[in-house]
C-alpha cells in the first residue's frame, strides 16, 4: 500500500479529500491527516510517505514550502497540490518545483477515480524502476553502488538476507521480524513473482543472531510458505553472496516440498558420495534391475539427511559426468548437461521430477532404446507437443509433465528435439520466451520485472542472465539501445 498524508488547515476539507477518493481500491493508505502544517512536516520527516496531498495556502507553512523542505532533506515523497481557482498561479509554481499534479477546489467527484488511477500507475512504474535499480545494485557486489541506493543514514556493520517465497498476499515483514534493543533496517526488494528479498542491515552484527528465531512457526502460516535465511555478513559488499545463500536455503522446498524457515549451511557434499557410488555400480556393473529401488531410495536419502539444493546440484552434475562418459554416443541428444541451481529449478519442478528423468535415462539404456510406438505415431505426438509449447511457452513447462501428456518417453523427447529442431527442449523454450521479451521491450513501457513474468520467467535475476546469454546484453541495455535507434532521424 502507498502511504498518504493529507494536509489542509480546514478540517472539513480533509474530510472531503478522505471521502471523495476511494484510496484503498487503488492501493493507497491514509497514514496521517493534519490541519497543522508544522505537525504535518514532523510526520513527513518521520514516515517519508509516498504521497503528500496538501493545500497550497496555509497560515503556518505553505504547501509549496512543505515540498521544498522535503526535497532539501532528501525525502522522496511525491506531492499533489490542492488549489482554489484564485490560486492557480501558485499551483503552476508548485509544478515547476516538482509537484506531481494538482486538483482544484471544489472537488469534482466524477474525476476522482480517473485521478487516482493515474496516480496509481505513476507509483507502480516508479516502484518498479526503483526495485530494478536496487536489485541490480544489490547483486553487483559494488559497495558504492549499493550505498547510493540505500535510504539516507543507513549504514551496515552486519547484513543478513531473507529470501521469502509466498503464494498469496505479500507478507508484512515488520510484523514478523522482532528484535530487542536497536531496530534493524529492513530493505525489501521484489525478485520476480511472489518472491521477496529482505536485506537486514544493522550496525552491530550480534543483533542479527536471534532475529529469525520465531520464523519457523511464522513461515508455516498461510501466504508465507518458504523462507531462506543467509549467514551473517560484514559489510555491504557481501550482500550479493548473501542473496545467493538465501535463495539456496529457500530452495530446500525443491527436495521435500516443506514449508518453514531454512538456514543456509555449509555444503554436505561427502554425504552425496554413496549415491554417486551406487549409480556407478548400476552403470558399470550392469545392475539395471535395481534402478527403481535406487531412485526411490535416493529421494528418501536426501530427506533423511536434510540435504538441500547444493547437494542436488552436485548429484546432478556428478550423474551427468558419469553417464555421458560411459554412454557418450547413446546419450548425445538427451539433454544431459551440467547445470547450476537456477537452471535446475527452471528445468525440473522438484527432486522427484529430476529423479524421474534419471530413471528414464537408465531405463532407456537398459532397454537398448526400444520404442513402444511406431515412429510415425511418435512423430505425430511430438508435433502436437511442439504446437502446445508454441501456444503456452509463457507458462511453467516441465518436460516430465509434457511427456506424460503427449505419451512420449521424456528421454526420447530430448532426442526428438535435437533431431527435428536442432536444439534441446530448454533451448527451444528459452528462444520463444526471449523473442517475446524482446518484442515487449521494444514495443511497451512495461517494467522489466513485468516483462520477465509475461515471458515465462518468475525469477528476475535468472531472466537477466538468460536474456544476456541470448542477446549479449541485459534487458535494460537492450531497451535503451532500441529506444536510441528508434529516435534517430
Amino acid at each position: 500500500m502507498y502511504k498518504v498524508i493529507i494536509v489542509d488547515d480546514e478540517s472539513w476539507a480533509i474530510r472531503g479529500i478522505s471521502n471523495a477518493f476511494d484510496w484503498e481500491q487503488y492501493g493507497f493508505e491514509i497514514s496521517g491527516q493534519f490541519t497543522s502544517a508544522y505537525q504535518a512536516w514532523e510526520a513527513i520527516a518521520l514516515q517519508e510517505p509516498d504521497l503528500v496531498v496538501t493545500d497550497i495556502r496555509m497560515p503556518e507553512i505553505s504547501g509549496l514550502d512543505l515540498m521544498k523542505r522535503a526535497k532539501a532533506q532528501g525525502i522522496d515523497s511525491e506531492f499533489v497540490i490542492i488549489s482554489g481557482y484564485a490560486e492557480f498561479e501558485y499551483a503552476q509554481e508548485a509544478l515547476r518545483y516538482g509537484a506531481l499534479d494538482y486538483f482544484l477546489k471544489p472537488l469534482d467527484v466524477d474525476m476522482t477515480d480517473t485521478f487516482l488511477a493515474k496516480l496509481a500507475l505513476h507509483f507502480s512504474r516508479r516502484s518498479a524502476a526503483r526495485n530494478h535499480l536496487l536489485l541490480d545494485a544489490l547483486t553487483s557486489a559494488d559497495e558504492d553502488e549499493i550505498t547510493r541506493c540505500l535510504p539516507a543514514g543507513m549504514s551496515a556493520g552486519g547484513c543478513r538476507v531473507l529470501a521469502v517465497h509466498y503464494e498469496a498476499n505479500r507478507p508484512k515483514l515488520g510484523e514478523l521480524l522482532k528484535l530487542d534493543g536497536q531496530p534493524v533496517h529492513v530493505l525489501e526488494v521484489e525478485n520476480g513473482a511472489s518472491t521477496l528479498l529482505a536485506v537486514l542491515i544493522t550496525e552491530q552484527e550480534s543483533e542479527l543472531e536471534g532475529i529469525t528465531d520465531e520464523w519457523p512457526a511464522a513461515a508455516g502460516s498461510p501466504g508465507l510458505p518458504v523462507v531462506g535465511i543467509s549467514s551473517i555478513g560484514s559489510g555491504l559488499k557481501q550482500i550479493s553472496k548473501l542473496i545467493k545463500e538465501a535463495e539456496l536455503a529457500a530452495s530446500r522446498v525443491f527436495v521435500d516440498d516443506a514449508s518453514g524457515a531454512f538456514h543456509y549451511y555449509n555444503p554436505k557434499l561427502p554425504l552425496v558420495k554413496p549415491c554417486i557410488d551406487e549409480l556407478h555400480s548400476i552403470v558399470h556393473g550392469n545392475q539395471y534391475d535395481s534402478i527403481e529401488t535406487y531412485i526411490l531410495g535416493l529421494q528418501e536419502y536426501f530427506r533423511l539427511h536434510e540435504l538441500g539444493m547444493i547437494e542436488v546440484v552436485y548429484l546432478w552434475n556428478q550423474a551427468v559426468g558419469l553417464l555421458t562418459s560411459a554412454y557418450s554416443e547413446e546419450l548425445r541428444d538427451m539433454e544431459l548437461e551440467f547445470l547450476n541451481y537456477a537452471e535446475l529449478k527452471e528445468r525440473f519442478e522438484d527432486l522427484e521430477s529430476l529423479c524421474s528423468f534419471l530413471q528414464d535415462v537408465l531405463t532407456v539404456l537398459r532397454q537398448g532404446n526400444s520404442r513402444a510406438l511406431q515412429e510415425g505415431d511418435i512423430l505425430s505426438c511430438f508435433n502436437r507437443m511442439v504446437a502446445y509449447i508454441d501456444r503456452n511457452y509463457e507458462q511453467k513447462l516441465y518436460l516430465k509433465e509434457l511427456s506424460v501428456q503427449f505419451f512420449i518417453n521424456q528421454v526420447y523427447c530430448c532426442q526428438l528435439f535435437k533431431k527435428n529442431l536442432g536444439k534441446t527442449f530448454s533451448e527451444y523454450v528459452a528462444e520463444l520466451r526471449i523473442r517475446k521479451a524482446r518484442g515487449l521491450l521494444q514495443q511497451t513501457d512495461l517494467s522489466i520485472e513485468s516483462i520477465a513474468i509475461q515471458s515465462g520467467y518468475v525469477d528476475y535475476y535468472y531472466f537477466n542472465k538468460v536474456f544476456k546469454k541470448h542477446c549479449g546484453m541485459t534487458p535494460a541495455k537492450f531497451r535503451k539501445r532500441e529506444s536510441e535507434r528508434s529516435n534517430r532521424p
